[in-house]
């Protein structure tokens, strides 16, 4: 088994915050993307250095305020569940940054991360600049919250989304696969899922495999599981009476996000 699928712990780091997830790239057979879940209760502090990594703090649910070491951002966070459907506040940080959050009030945070070669500016990514869009359609529908997509200019090589998908609908489908770095026709970039579900009880299946299967693994995803993409198509099914939502970190040699479906379901797309 590839092990794709890593379950949410709780590590406290003190009384008032807790790790649900932590992986850099080098711990999960990675180059590019990394991944920090964690939890503070409201007057909770958390910092660390981002070293040689980018990094987008999401502000998941509650309110933080988040310092780079330089500025304080104050008051991020516009919700106290995913699944209102609303976007929320961002910050982009970049390496060689000391950065502290401290929350307002109780607040669940993903740090997502990726190398970087260069130090770029702090920037805010207010709810206010996510694109928000619907696509699909049948039962291939999803809504979509774009944070950081490879249109926008603050980040070097990190792309963020949120993708919400309805009881018995299929998400990241037909499967489509971006591990060639082949441009025009398609870019390389690693993936992790952070998934959620609400009723919270509920699960979505995720299949992560290649052409030759020499990757093939079905997961069984739960509320606050993540799933490791390093390469190949990766297919969420969302059974009825759950509705899903995974937040989605990308990242690869070029901030680029070109695809490929798989050729014996690009039909799909085209029906009538």
């Amino acid at each position: 088994m590839a092990q794709l699928l890593k379950k949410p712990v709780q590590h406290p780091l003190n009384d008032a915050v807790q790790i649900i997830q932590d992986f850099k790239p080098e711990d999960v057979n990675l180059k590019y993307t990394g991944i920090k879940i964690l939890d503070i209760q409201a007057s909770g502090v958390y910092e660390e250095m981002t070293q040689g990594f980018e990094i987008c703090i999401v502000a998941l649910t509650g309110k933080i305020d988040v310092s780079d070491g330089k500025n304080i951002y104050k008051d991020l966070g516009t919700r106290d569940s995913v699944f209102e459907k609303i976007p929320t506040d961002s910050i982009y940080i970049s390496k060689d940054h000391h950065i502290q959050i401290s929350a307002v009030k109780d607040a669940r945070i993903i740090i997502c991360y990726a190398p970087c070669d260069e130090g770029r500016p702090t920037e805010l990514i207010p709810a206010s600049s996510n694109g928000v869009e619907d696509r699909g359609k049948y039962a291939n529908q999803r809504h979509v919250h774009n944070i950081l997509p490879d249109t926008h200019t603050a980040s070097e090589k990190l792309l963020v989304v949120e993708v919400y998908t309805d009881q018995g609908n299929w998400s990241s489908y037909p499967p489509h696969k971006h591990d060639e770095d082949n441009l025009p026709d398609e870019s390389f970039l690693e993936e992790i899922y952070y998934h959620e579900m609400n009723p919270d009880k509920g699960f979505v299946f995720q299949r992560v495999y290649t052409d030759d299967l020499s990757l093939d693994e079905t997961m069984t995803a739960q509320n606050g599981d993540v799933v490791i993409v390093p390469k190949g198509y990766h297919p969420v099914a969302v059974p009825d009476g759950y509705n899903g939502y995974y937040l989605n970190i990308m990242a690869g040699p070029k901030k680029v996000w070109k695809f490929n479906n798989q050729k014996d379901h690009e039909w799909i797309i085209d029906r009538k």
